[in-house]
């Protein structure tokens, strides 16, 4: 009989490439988690697991049989979150996954809220990179992600947010600062700075230099927002920059100013993902009700979305 303590066994020396520190993590000792495993080879009559100087590496029947138990998991972890919210509604915690150019800039604020509207709710805070996040959502490690869309995979459910501005970023003391409202046809031949390959904003800035003839910066790709401001300051090119990071960072001392684009706007659409087999559906859509609320007050120009 092949149970889920077997498979949650396997997954977390997946996790862990090694046995004890897995055993640690489910509070077992080390025999009895190769024991777990073992188990669950002889069922199946198949090697999963090799260990090595270095650890555990699992094999590829392992690895095949992994995936399969980690949606088995996923689905078991659906119906105990639908049992909780149906007794109890928001309560219990939450691990939100969230990408470093939106999380610090907005949960601040929604978390406030959240806090006191559902005093009963723990959310759990992680930021990861944005190539990494639905990956991480499928395993489990984030129960919703808020993140740019579009979703990549189609084992999740999108609920979009809202549309955030991007604004034009330039050195103080640029030419084109002058100007109240910067004119499209200006950014040809223009340097714009972007984040690496790894953040969605990466593409829509690219396609944004192409349809407006700029020229994107690739020796000098920055790391993070603050790390783009910092290079615009120093007048190595301009940047776009979200509105979230513009309201939180930039003041009227800022080495940069920020400018809109006469007769375009530029904008990325932010929304919340979670699993399809996920039990709390209607929590996360509580949830995204409260974003929208927040930015919706302390955020005029951005545009809301309505509920799906």
């Amino acid at each position: 009989m092949i149970t889920l303590k077997q498979m949650q066994c396997l997954l977390t020396v997946e996790e862990t490439a090694h046995f004890r520190r897995a055993a640690e993590r489910l509070g077992m000792t080390q025999p009895s988690l190769s024991v777990q495993v073992q188990n669950l080879e002889a069922e199946l009559g198949l090697r999963l697991a090799e260990r090595s100087r270095s650890g555990v590496v699992l094999t590829p029947a392992g690895r095949e049989v992994a995936e399969r138990a980690r949606r088995l998991m996923n689905e078991v972890q659906g119906i105990a979150d639908f049992a909780a919210g149906a007794q109890h509604g928001l309560v219990g915690v939450l691990r939100l996954g969230s990408k470093p150019t939106l999380g610090p800039y907005l949960l601040p604020h929604v978390v406030a809220a959240l806090h006191r509207s559902h005093k009963k709710l723990r959310l759990y805070v992680r930021e990861s990179e944005p190539r990494f996040l639905e990956d991480e959502l499928g395993r489990g490690v984030h129960d919703m992600v808020l993140t740019q869309l579009p979703a990549a995979s189609k084992e999740h459910v999108a609920e979009k947010l809202f549309d955030e501005p991007l604004y034009l970023a330039l050195a103080r003391d640029h030419p084109l600062a002058k100007e109240k409202i910067v004119s499209v046809s200006a950014l040809r031949g223009l340097d714009i700075l972007s984040l690496s390959p790894g953040y969605h904003l990466y593409d829509q800035i690219s396609s944004l230099c192409d349809t407006f003839g700029a020229r994107l910066v690739r020796d000098y790709e920055g790391t993070s927002l603050d790390a783009l401001r910092v290079m615009v300051g120093m007048g190595m090119g301009a940047a776009f920059l979200p509105a979230l990071y513009v309201h939180s960072e930039l003041t009227a001392r800022s080495e940069v100013v920020v400018r809109k684009l006469k007769g375009r706007t530029v904008t990325r659409s932010v929304g919340l993902i979670w699993r399809k087999s996920a039990g709390r559906a209607d929590s996360y859509r509580t949830i995204a009700g409260v974003i929208r609320d927040v930015v919706a007050r302390r955020f005029k120009d951005l545009s809301i979305s309505s509920p799906q």
